[in-house]
């Protein structure tokens, strides 16, 4: 099942998208929050609507969440390419919602940076509220769905700071969507693909994550609660490499979609 957010009437609403006619369309809006659902998305109350297809809604970013969880330094291979060594643990970082930018929003690069990275990655939406779980806890329950997230990444501050709050935090810094889908396996593989002006730059899969999603929930979970609508970004594969005005940038989640973000000048 997918869902997204999206623009109705000058309102912001939910809807379940499925194929009609050949197209992804939205075809019921949900009437309960997704995050409500406790994992049953199909189970929400929900009204039909005229279907609307996808890449002509309106779609805003498909969760609200209280925070934007990020792994850094996931794939082997990334790390390689930043002359990193290889983390003991998951490295964590925050990113502010005020960053949040739905499909086709403009990310914007400041006047402050003078190299601004693409980051494609594959984000997990959380489900059920989550904290201090069991070594051998089933994290299934807790993930609501996934997403294709990209983060944007102003690179030469990151260098010059030392550590990565102000280089991942500017606004449009978080483009999100186009939808939320269950039913993908990130610890069987799930392709990541990224792409500036049509050119594939990063091409990877979550098969090769140095840690595998369920001990990247529970490290979370050691230091904070994850609330239903929470994002997790699981970290980027090789290839990141910078944008200017004028690129257009496609991260494409298998299963998912295809977010789209235009890029300019601040």
């Amino acid at each position: 099942m997918k869902y997204c957010r999206f623009q109705l009437n000058g309102e912001a609403h939910y809807g379940l998208v499925a194929p009609v006619a050949g197209r992804e369309s939205i075809f019921r809006i949900l009437l309960t929050p997704p995050e409500e659902s406790d994992g049953d998305i199909e189970g929400l109350r929900s009204r039909r609507i005229d279907p609307i297809p996808l890449e002509e809604a309106h779609l805003l970013t498909p969760v609200r969440p209280s925070k934007i969880v990020c792994v850094g330094r996931n794939y082997r291979e990334h790390v390689k390419e930043l002359g990193h060594e290889v983390p003991p643990e998951p490295t964590l970082f925050l990113k502010p919602n005020s960053a949040l930018l739905g499909p086709g929003g403009t990310v914007r690069r400041p006047k402050i940076s003078q190299r601004v990275d693409y980051e494609g990655e594959l984000c997990v939406v959380v489900g059920k509220t989550c904290y201090h779980l069991a070594e051998d806890e089933d994290v299934h329950p807790y993930i609501l769905g996934y997403t294709c997230l990209n983060d944007v990444t102003a690179r030469d501050l990151q260098i010059k700071d030392g550590q990565w709050t102000r280089a991942k935090s500017f606004d449009t810094f978080c483009p999100v969507g186009p939808v939320v889908a269950d039913g993908l396996d990130p610890w069987t593989g799930v392709g990541v693909e990224t792409r500036v002006n049509g050119e594939v730059r990063q091409l990877g899969n979550t098969r090769d994550f140095i840690f595998p999603l369920d001990l990247v929930i529970r490290h979370i979970a050691q230091c904070m609660t994850l609330f239903p609508g929470d994002l997790i970004a699981t970290g980027t594969p090789e290839g990141v490499g910078p944008v200017v005005a004028g690129d257009v940038m496609e991260v494409t989640v298998e299963g998912v979609g295809t977010l789209r973000n235009p890029v300019v000048d601040e």
